[in-house]
């Protein structure tokens, strides 16, 4: 049996940990080391909105002792990632250089959809019957130390997804200097919170009854059940209750862990209870799972050492489809055009050399392409670019949405090239952004009038032609006329030339 030995490092807002995991295809995964630094790079990012020097070399030689205990364990790969103190920091590119050059790891900082959406993955494989858990209104709640990540599945489907800007050390700093003032701490964080949270329920619960919450935090370990299943609201509630009544000093003592830590327990505490409170859940499940687990996860499944448990390509698209009905879009229309731009996609793989992430992604621009004619009919490129920058879609990175916002953009509007985009993103994304630009183009000319006027679509790649075959007894004098604008477009990229052949008899 083969076996992989994995390195999954976390860089958190108040800790950094790694752990080390034995990876195989009959064992899956084993953990077999954890080791954890409290560095609250918090503090200084959220407060001076860069991480100091003294912090940076205490990373760097916690990173370091990393490096060694990796050597002893044999390590064959590794990943270290950074979460939102490293990414809202003005100093990320210096301090990521600094750990570069005096530990030799490259460190990845993560968008919050990538940092989510490793978590869910980890939560998919550690809860047992996830996907029965989630066919009824089921709610995935991640308390972190600078946001709080709110998800929402029912009938197997993500419904949607928002963060909130309030985590645990965030709300510790903001209110650091108030402490004076009142011994009724507690009051303070339900004050700070209660808005953002009844917005939340308002605008994305309300129409649900939510039977289940699965709750994520560094703060929740010893409310796991010994079963490692769920446990009632009332007896989750009593235990925060229970808390509330102990002084930071006296949490510290009860539960052994250091007083800096108590003084994270309550605002996290505070935040799960408002929210179970605000949902009604029945059922609280803790997993006891750290982003460390669904980096080990994301190496084993990518490298198919593990079979996958849950689709969550499947999460991705329904939360773009989501988005989409959010903003009116035109259901039938959007549906056409997927069929018909994938069909593109899947013909002219030999020549355009993407894969299915790149798929992917042209699947969740088309889904997103109309979704500024909501705002405003006469400037729906710009506002469709607008939106989709401004909205989260688990599990992709910036970049990516990046990509998608412009090629929704230069869907209709006049395609730029690289030098006007250069400071934006890098020439390699450039390509792809030009690649899925000429499918989305010729696949909207197909359907310009909205009306879906083929059937039975037939893409067939012969010579230098791509050949588009359609069935339909409509007049398609309009998608004619607009589709060679478009083609020019798609013969420039790719040095194909798309062509429609009509078969009326159908």
């Amino acid at each position: 049996m083969q076996i992989t030995m994995f390195a999954a490092i976390d860089i958190g807002s108040y800790e950094v940990g790694m752990k080390i995991f034995e990876l195989s295809s009959k064992a899956g995964m084993k953990q077999v080391d954890f080791i954890r630094h409290r560095i609250e790079l918090g503090k200084d990012a959220y407060v001076l909105e860069k991480i100091g020097c003294d912090l940076t070399d205490k990373l760097c030689n916690v990173l370091m002792d990393f490096v060694e205990i990796m050597k002893s364990y044999q390590v064959d790969a590794y990943r270290a990632c950074a979460t939102s103190a490293v990414r809202e920091a003005k100093n990320t590119i210096m301090l990521l250089d600094q750990i570069r050059l005096r530990t030799g790891l490259k460190v990845e900082v993560l968008s919050n959809s990538e940092q989510r959406f490793l978590r869910y993955k980890s939560i998919a494989y550690r809860v047992k019957n996830f996907d029965k858990i989630i066919q009824t209104s089921t709610a995935i709640l991640d308390v972190g130390g600078g946001s709080t990540q709110f998800s929402l599945y029912d009938k197997d489907t993500l419904i949607a997804t928002q963060n909130i800007r309030m985590g645990s050390l965030r709300i510790r700093e903001k209110l650091a200097g108030l402490s004076k003032y009142t011994t009724n701490i507690q009051a303070l964080v339900e004050e700070l919170v209660n808005s953002d949270i009844s917005n939340l329920y308002s605008q994305y619960v309300r129409d649900y009854t939510i039977k289940n919450i699965i709750a994520v935090g560094d703060y929740l370990n010893y409310m796991q059940s010994d079963s490692g299943d769920y446990i009632t609201r009332e007896k989750f509630l009593s235990s925060f209750e229970n808390v509330f009544r102990l002084t930071t000093d006296e949490i510290a003592a009860k539960l052994f862990i250091p007083e800096e830590e108590a003084s994270l327990l309550i605002p996290s505490l505070i935040i799960y209870k408002r929210i179970i409170e605000e949902t009604g859940a029945e059922f609280i499940w803790t997993p006891g799972v750290k982003l460390s687990d669904g980096i080990a996860y994301d190496y084993a499944e990518n490298n198919k050492i593990i079979k996958v448990k849950h689709n969550f390509e499947h999460d991705i698209i329904a939360s773009a489809q989501n988005i989409g009905k959010r903003y009116m879009n035109n259901k039938e229309h959007t549906k056409m055009l997927e069929e018909l731009s994938l069909k593109i996609f899947d013909s002219t793989v030999k020549i355009h050399g993407m894969g299915e992430r790149e798929r992917l992604l042209l699947q969740i621009a088309v889904i997103l392409h109309d979704c500024g004619k909501y705002i405003s009919l006469s400037a729906a490129a710009e506002c469709s670019y607008n939106i989709i920058m401004a909205t989260e879609i688990i599990g992709l990175s910036h970049l990516e949405r990046q990509i998608i916002a412009n090629a929704v953009k230069f869907n209709t509007t006049e395609f730029v090239y690289y030098d006007a985009l250069a400071g934006k993103i890098d020439k390699a994304s450039y390509i792809l952004l030009e690649k899925l630009t000429a499918i989305l183009r010729v696949s909207n000319a197909l359907d310009r009038s909205h009306r879906q006027k083929f059937k039975n679509v037939k893409v067939v790649l012969k010579d230098k032609e791509l050949i588009i075959t359609v069935d339909t007894v409509d007049n398609i004098v309009l998608e004619k006329g607009l589709f060679g604008e478009k083609a020019e477009f798609f013969e420039e990229v790719f040095s194909i030339k798309p062509v429609i052949k009509q078969n009326k008899k159908c």
